[in-house]
């Protein structure tokens, strides 16, 4: 497993947006924003069961997520891993601290303050562990 430099640990902090690549079934590539944080050296995104990114890394593990800060472009980190996990254990909470991260706010719930509190009977979140294999970095 690589790891990812200090110099660039703000960008997969948080909280900016990441971009995520996933391989659809046909080949192609596609790419969704996304909120990761990071623990024990893993990236931790979260997605809802079946949408299509969710769907994606279940038939194809290899994925690719880029960071960059908005106010300076070139610091930026592309990180290429596999997904180790995928699990609904833990994933609403792991939502609720994204958002609390994401929107600044340490009592922040994913359902209710950054998406509508009613889109939690009908979405299911599943937490993803991304294991780096490749990273490569610009200041």
């Amino acid at each position: 497993m690589k790891h990812i430099p200090a110099t660039h640990l703000d960008l997969v902090d948080g909280p900016f947006t990441v971009a995520l690549s996933t391989v659809m079934p046909d080949g192609q590539p596609q790419t969704t924003p996304v909120w990761c944080n990071r623990k024990d050296g893993f990236i931790l995104i979260n997605v809802m069961k079946g949408f299509r990114k969710e769907k994606n890394m279940r038939a194809n593990p290899n994925v690719s997520l880029l960071a960059y800060d908005p106010q300076t472009p070139l610091h930026n980190i592309e990180i290429r891993g596999c997904v180790v996990e995928m699990t609904e254990e833990g994933a609403v909470e792991h939502d609720d601290e994204l958002a609390q991260l994401y929107l600044g706010r340490p009592a922040a719930k994913f359902f209710g303050d950054a998406v509508p509190a009613e889109l939690q009977s009908r979405y299911t979140p599943v937490r993803v562990k991304i294991a780096p294999t490749h990273i490569r970095v610009e200041s």
